[in-house]
């Protein structure tokens, strides 16, 4: 039997047991006692609307999961990928275009199968537990305008990586990867001001008593931006964020108008020196760096498989290409991703007990990023007491639990609590 063929078929239901093995042992985990922290700020009734609502969501995911499976697994056997490239062969195209024509194909079927989950998700659960606002119009929108950033930046990109392995040489993986490097950091610059307002409208923050405060703190930090905006974000759901955008002059400071209905003055600055704890140590050139070592890794380690015959054969294919090659190593580069998320999520909850004590260390006052936590968590209705797997696998975040026992002075992590 081929053997990338097994391998693909062994990573495919390895990845699987393993995302439903963690999702039972989150729902194993549930606590229906109210964390003593959170007493008189989650309500007993909401607490367990909150774990009911996590219960929902793992179940929903580990359908998705399995259909995903089932779905991918007959897909391959039955040399779905061959009908779709024969399909996109008989156009005449040269081999970019028919390679857009391939990928873009295969996209489009993905998204198929994962949209009913998506409208049960947005519309079902979300609905149900009093999280979504976005109403069905705007679903359609949002939907249609990321398949059109998909095609209008998606496109150009994939077409010149196709290009340059096609024609590059051994060298081509090095010239892939200055330039999607080089794409990518533009649209960090850019994504502020052309991409994001396409999905969201923001206003500039208001004068006042909360516009001073944040101006204020960031004067004494001497972090500059380019502006600080609300952003509608209870047309889609009652969830509360805030975050950074961009670089330099285009640099924002964006909170969502949920947020500002819920949280104070103090816990709102609070959270915003935590966000500028991140710029102030580093943390997001790191991860940008560590983001553009990762997309070296898997364009060079791509380069290793192009037109290679038994990958091509695990797939039933009767013609090699680079448009191919590049799909079909997704498959199996899956367990190297996930392996570099494990390591890099773990830096990423470093990093964020880091900004936590930047926020303190700067003045913001424990106790007020403490109440900001708390508030947003119950408005979210967070998982309280996510399992130490799950959080270890998956999580950019460290539980909220044991960011406030950080925050607290002579605080001790619980046995067994992943950091």
């Amino acid at each position: 039997m081929n053997v990338y063929l097994v391998s693909i078929l062994g990573i495919l239901v390895l990845g699987t047991l393993l995302e439903l093995l963690a999702g039972l042992v989150e729902l194993r985990s549930l606590d229906p006692k109210l964390p003593a922290e959170f007493v008189g700020v989650y309500d007993p009734e909401r607490y367990a609307r909150a774990q009911e609502y996590t219960r929902a969501s793992i179940r929903l995911a580990l359908v998705r999961r399995t259909v995903g499976l089932a779905l991918t697994v007959a897909f391959v056997l039955a040399g779905g990928f061959n009908l779709v490239d024969a399909l996109a062969r008989g156009l005449g195209l040269p081999p970019v275009p028919t390679g857009l024509v391939f990928t873009g194909l295969v996209a489009l079927l993905a998204a198929a199968v994962q949209l009913p989950f998506s409208i049960y998700a947005t519309f079902g659960i979300e609905e149900r537990f009093g999280l979504n606002t976005t109403t069905p119009l705007t679903f359609v929108l949002d939907t249609l305008k990321g398949m059109l950033l998909a095609v209008v930046l998606g496109g150009p990109l994939l077409a010149g990586v196709f290009l340059l392995f096609d024609t590059g040489g051994p060298s081509a993986w090095m010239v892939c990867w200055l330039a999607v490097s080089a794409f990518l950091l533009v649209i960090q610059f850019v994504a502020p001001v052309l991409l994001l307002p396409l999905f969201n409208r923001f206003t500039p923050l208001a004068e006042g008593e909360l516009r001073t405060a944040i101006s204020r703190y960031a004067a004494k930090e001497r972090f500059a931006v380019g502006g600080i905006f609300t952003m509608d974000g209870s047309r889609r759901s009652t969830r509360a964020n805030a975050f950074f955008t961009g670089f330099g002059r285009f640099r924002r400071i964006v909170f969502f108008d949920t947020l500002l209905e819920r949280l104070t003055t103090a816990e709102i600055v609070a959270v915003l020196a935590h966000e500028i704890g991140h710029w102030r140590l580093g943390h997001v050139p790191v991860m940008t760096l560590l983001s553009v070592l990762q997309t070296g890794l898997l364009l060079f380690l791509l380069s290793r498989f192009l037109d290679n015959p038994g990958l091509f054969a695990a797939f039933g294919m009767e013609h090699l290409s680079v448009y191919g090659s590049v799909v079909f190593f997704g498959f199996l580069y899956t367990p190297i991703a996930a392996l570099l998320a494990v390591a890099v999520n773990g830096l990423s909850r470093r990093h964020e007990y880091q900004a936590d004590q930047f926020a303190v260390a700067g003045g913001a006052g424990a106790e007020h990023l403490v109440s900001g936590l708390k508030k947003l968590s119950a408005g979210n209705l967070a998982n309280l007491t996510p399992h130490p797997i799950n959080v270890l696998l998956s999580h950019s975040h460290p539980p909220v639990l044991a960011r406030i026992r950080a925050l607290r002075p002579g605080a001790r992590e619980p046995a067994g609590a992943v950091p």
